[in-house]
């Protein structure tokens, strides 16, 4: 079938996109779904700042690729050997798919799955080779997803089902910026009632990680960031204090559980900087593969501190999607005050433009 979809043709165009416009849109074929894959009509793609580390090459991938990793939609066809999800389901996409065979996947979401991890480097489906090609060259798949598009083949086990009531933008946002942030705090920091959770770095990662925080009872949240209107948002979702990280170093801010969001390794070395005694810096941010930072050891002996690495949220995205649904269905989980833009396909130049500046939360393609 025919499907419209956002293709990137080159890693690293000179900003603004709006002029270099290194994603196309484009007509392209899709291929009919594999025995373990499901056809899902798109309805809802979140634009993550990893999209943006592919686009400028802080995350190289080959090209040309149809980006996209956020996203939900409607189940229009399944596989033969998929018995579990139906037609007309909504699905949320999550962008690391499980096998749930390999002894990474053993270990309870810490690890990222071996087989998922190498189809993602490839630009493949986890079950083997591509279903998309335009004008008969062939196009990669953005971590088993590509959701810029208005329909997408991605395999069984690359998506969670929800329930009909969610809308399809707080769907979307349940399968990355969610499972990241919030499952940063819940999986990897785990903090309980009377510490303080700190989250360095307000994007769409990290305010989810804000919220989940506050679902979380009797716990005190800090959020750090140096734009000040993100540090509003943050007051207005809950956050009990909200500060620059100037402001966060020179008050002896400390935290249990500290959460950098950021992708930046000034951001991380702020981060390990406010972690308190027997305390736990959760890194998610993705910087540039260069990137080094420079702390002193001793902190992590003398005080009993640890740093992490948090990869999905350190998600079995199976058992940890349906959690952060039932906190949205009761209120406790506000996603839908994490959207900042709702825009069409055709805007996703400029978006990367909100986003390279900072002046964007989660803007979300609508179809």
């Amino acid at each position: 079938m025919q499907i419209q979809g956002a293709v990137l043709n080159q890693v690293g165009a000179p900003g603004p996109f709006a002029e270099s416009r290194p994603l196309t849109i484009d007509t392209l074929e899709l291929g009919e779904p594999g025995p373990t894959e499901l056809l899902v009509r798109i309805e809802a793609a979140g634009l993550c700042h990893s999209d943006l580390s592919v686009l400028n090459g802080d995350r190289p991938r080959p090209v040309p690729m149809l980006l996209g990793h956020e996203a939900a939609g409607i189940v229009e066809r399944v596989g033969t050997a998929v018995s579990d999800v139906e037609v007309g389901q909504r699905v949320v996409a999550t962008f690391l798919p499980r096998c749930e065979e390999c002894e990474a996947c053993g270990r309870g979401g810490i690890t990222p799955c071996t087989p998922g991890s190498a189809a993602n480097n490839l630009g493949e489906l986890i079950a083997g080779g591509t279903r998309l090609t335009r004008r008969g060259e062939r196009v990669l798949h953005h971590l088993g997803v590509s959701g810029f598009a208005t329909h997408t083949v991605m395999d069984r086990r690359s998506v969670v089902p929800v329930g009909a009531d969610v809308p399809a933008d707080v769907a979307a946002l349940l399968g990355c910026a969610v499972l990241t942030g919030g499952g940063a705090v819940l999986n990897a920091g785990r903090p309980r009632a009377g510490e303080t959770v700190v989250v360095v770095g307000l994007g769409g990662v990290g305010m989810a990680a804000v919220l989940t925080a506050l679902s979380v009872p009797d716990v005190t949240v800090v959020a750090v960031d140096p734009v000040d209107s993100k540090l509003g948002l943050a007051t207005d979702l809950g956050a009990h204090r909200a500060l620059t990280p100037a402001q966060a170093q020179a008050e002896g801010v400390k935290g249990r559980v500290v959460v950098e969001a950021a992708g930046s390794a000034r951001a991380l070395e702020g981060a390990i900087g406010l972690t308190g005694a027997g305390g736990t810096t959760v890194t998610v941010g993705l910087p540039h593969p260069d990137a080094r930072i420079s702390v002193s050891p001793l902190g992590f002996v003398a005080e009993g501190r640890s740093l992490v690495g948090s990869y999905l949220g350190s998600a079995v995205p199976a058992r940890d999607v349906p959690a952060f649904e039932q906190l949205w269905r009761e209120g406790r989980l506000p996603v839908e005050r994490l959207i900042s833009d709702r825009i069409a396909l055709g805007d996703v130049n400029e978006a990367m433009d909100h986003l390279a500046a900072g002046t964007a939360l989660r803007q979300v393609i609508v179809n």
